[in-house]
């Protein structure tokens, strides 16, 4: 018998138990799902990441009092954290530094503000941020519509505001902000400019902001001892590793430290902060796959305990084949493809809903589609594994049957 009349066998088995063969897909089918969409989505979420950072340019760095803490599980140490930068040190290195760079200092002045416009209010999560006229290219953010700071307004610590592109959508749905007032707690501010929309960064709330100017959000600040953020954005970035060591040098002699001291702040690049999150969505990853793992394990014994039932429902047929020449190799392959076949119907179906969620994961992070060739592959591999590890003990077992005892079950 041929490898396609094996399948043809294989088939009609399939069709003749459509339960048994529908609830052993659909286990594998979710064991499957699992697996690729779990592992789909954490490529989604990479790619995110990389452009949610890159739109900073790999030429930036930020100086902070504390490093960037970011942990997933129990490993890694904690980040020190340091005395505070205050604002006379952040606007000194500012006006000092002379490398050719940009240079942007914030603080937040709140991360739970309520924004209010007549009888609309947002939730209370909306971070205020202090800010000065660098800050939103140093960012990554655009302006949608309306203008930047101007220098009076900095300089005044005027009562205007940039909002996110999400506090525009809940306060105003069919209005243009521009020129108009909101509440900001018990402080009242003059939209001036609007956000394009950057998404939530993986949780970060890019766009649930108010930026504010830096000498304005001293002065509403309710953070006890606040901590500034300077940011540089090296002219070129090949001179960054000279960048690094001027500012250092720099904030060393604005803090006042002596030779043998050690620094007392951290300077990050800006894609060291994406690879830190990126490196740490290795514990999901490895979740994904443990997941997926027991999920196709339960698949392969049920599987096995199916394809048991079958060769003794079949025990008839199977004596029925041998008397007329079915040798004991065709019977092993008709069962292990039989095996096989309910596993790809199942594997091809936990593929598609895989790719399916992590794309719908990939759009809402506003990423485009992906195609994880490599998942779909293994996942359709580990099909064909668990075929021939369930189907392998009872396709044995049927080709050891003894033809004459076979023709005489009942």
């Amino acid at each position: 018998m041929s490898y396609s009349e094996n399948v043809k066998v294989a088939m009609q088995s399939v069709k003749g138990n459509k339960l048994r063969t529908f609830l052993t897909a659909i286990i594998i089918a979710i064991g499957l799902t699992a697996l690729v969409g779990i592992l789909t989505s954490i490529d989604a979420i990479e790619g995110s990441l990389n452009n949610t950072f890159s739109s900073m340019g790999a030429n930036s760095f930020t100086i902070r009092n504390r490093g960037i803490g970011i942990r997933i599980g129990g490993g890694g140490q904690r980040p020190k954290r340091y005395k505070s930068i205050d604002y006379k040190q952040a606007t000194e290195f500012k006006n000092s530094f002379t490398f050719p760079a940009m240079i942007s200092v914030n603080v937040f002045a709140t991360f739970a503000g309520t924004v209010k416009y007549g009888n609309e209010k947002t939730n209370p999560n909306i971070s205020v941020l202090g800010a000065d006229e660098n800050y939103i290219q140093s960012a990554g953010y655009k302006l949608a519509t309306g203008r930047n700071f101007s220098q009076a307004e900095l300089e005044f610590g005027t009562s205007v505001v940039i909002i996110g592109d999400e506090i525009k959508t809940r306060l105003f749905p069919n209005l243009d902000p521009i020129n108009r007032t909101i509440s900001i707690g018990n402080n009242k501010f003059r939209i001036i400019g609007i956000l394009a929309a950057k998404g939530s960064s993986v949780g970060f709330g890019g766009d649930k902001v108010c930026v504010i100017p830096l000498y304005r959000a001293k002065q509403v600040m309710t953070i006890q001892s606040p901590s500034y953020t300077i940011s540089v954005m090296s002219d070129d970035p090949t001179q960054m590793e000279s960048a690094i060591g001027e500012a250092t040098s720099l904030f060393r002699n604005i803090r006042n430290l002596k030779i043998a001291d050690d620094n007392n702040f951290e300077i990050t690049k800006s894609d060291a902060i994406a690879q830190t999150l990126v490196d740490n969505l290795k514990f999901v990853r490895i979740g994904g796959i443990v997941i997926g793992t027991i999920t196709l394990i339960g698949a392969a014994i049920a599987l096995m305990n199916i394809m048991i039932v079958s060769v003794t429902e079949r025990t008839r047929e199977i004596g029925i084949r041998k008397a007329i020449g079915a040798t004991p190799l065709v019977i092993r392959r008709q069962f292990l493809i039989e095996a096989i076949v309910i596993c790809l119907m199942g594997g091809i179906t936990g593929v598609f809903l895989g790719i399916l969620i992590g794309n719908l994961l990939s759009m809402v992070m506003g990423g485009s589609f992906i195609m994880p060739w490599g998942w779909t592959i293994l996942g359709l591999s580990l099909c064909i594994g668990v075929g021939l590890v369930s189907g392998l003990y009872p396709a044995v077992k049927a080709s050891k049957l003894d033809p004459v005892e076979s023709l005489r079950y009942e």
